[in-house]
């Protein structure tokens, strides 16, 4: 082994390369740029495609607007209740029969038909899915939400996306 064999150890810190100090520093003359035109002399904008419509103005927009702190309900219909196995449904129990597949604030929908009274807790019920369980003779409670009084956390959170 020489001394030219040498290397920094893999994955090291290496020192950035000064370009543009002289022909001895192995970087000097164009310094990286080649040779003349309008990228070797001066500063060209990020995208800059030499006076053609740059890419970023080629794209179409995006229109509209989708609120963030929208609260993102998991839903579950009266018909799904009415197969349901047990008198008690909680967001829990709908989660370990299946029913509701992600965590998040659920919401019971008047689709269908029950015809057994059942204690249905959740955090929010359409109006004809709490007429319909009351009219079978069941109870309806109203969760708190999981944010409490708050908005609802921003998109992306892991309690809205699990």
């Amino acid at each position: 082994m020489k001394v030219h064999d040498l290397r920094p150890a893999p994955g090291s810190n290496t020192r950035r390369t000064r370009v543009g100090r002289g022909i001895g520093g192995s970087g000097g003359k164009t310094a990286g740029r080649g040779s003349k035109g309008q990228r070797a002399r001066s500063r060209v904008p990020v995208g800059f495609e030499g006076g053609q419509m740059p890419l970023q103005r080629r794209v179409p927009k995006l229109k509209g607007f989708t609120n963030p702190f929208r609260i993102a309900y998991v839903v579950v219909n009266l018909d799904a209740l009415e197969a349901f196995e047990g008198d008690e449904v909680t967001p829990e129990t709908l989660r370990a029969k299946g029913l509701v597949h992600k965590r998040g604030v659920v919401k019971v929908l008047g689709r269908g038909e029950l015809s057994r009274p059942l204690a249905v807790s959740a955090h929010a019920f359409s109006t004809s899915a709490e007429a319909a369980i009351v009219a079978a003779g069941g109870t309806v409670t109203v969760l708190a939400l999981p944010y409490g009084d708050r908005r609802p956390p921003a998109k992306g959170n892991a309690l809205t996306n699990r």
